[in-house]
């Protein structure tokens, strides 16, 4: 349906918004793509309700060190109502100064996003570590996926 390709492509301009601030080091502009009662889950648990939070605890991180740069993979996308939709994705994190992924922090990202006023943004963002406790070989073959999204010349380094 047209309807369900709209929510889909607004949904994944909300994620690459969310990543893309990430990745320049923008607290204001990750807090801009949070819808006004938002929640966003971080790596390790930590919790941030409403862009005003998520805009402090993340300039603070951003203040505090040089963060690690995300390499994303959208795995699905799906309308759930008009002005509700879903995504599920995969990352890894290359750190500062890097060039190839951290094999720790590979990770599934879930995105709702919502139609929030007249603007999409995400209702809930969250990180899970891809830990896959006892199954090294399933963390192995996500880092090594993941690995195949950088340039050539990092892969092979």
């Amino acid at each position: 349906m047209a309807s369900d390709a709209r929510v889909e492509n607004a949904v994944a301009d909300v994620y690459r918004k969310l990543i893309d601030a990430w990745n320049q080091r923008d607290a204001e502009g990750m807090s801009g793509a949070v819808a006004s009662h938002g929640i966003v889950i971080g790596f390790d648990g930590s919790q941030m309700i409403g862009r005003a939070q998520v805009a402090t605890e993340i300039g603070r991180i951003f203040a505090d060190h040089e963060t690690a740069t995300y390499v994303t993979k959208i795995r699905e996308v799906r309308a759930l109502s008009e002005n509700v939709g879903l995504l599920h994705a995969v990352v890894g994190m290359i750190p500062p100064g890097g060039s190839s992924l951290m094999d720790d922090r590979t990770s599934v990202q879930t995105v709702v996003a919502v139609l929030d006023g007249d603007i999409w943004a995400a209702a809930m963002f969250q990180t899970t570590p891809a830990q896959f406790h006892g199954r090294p070989d399933l963390a192995q073959a996500l880092t090594a996926e993941l690995a195949q999204l950088l340039p050539a010349a990092s892969r092979h380094r």
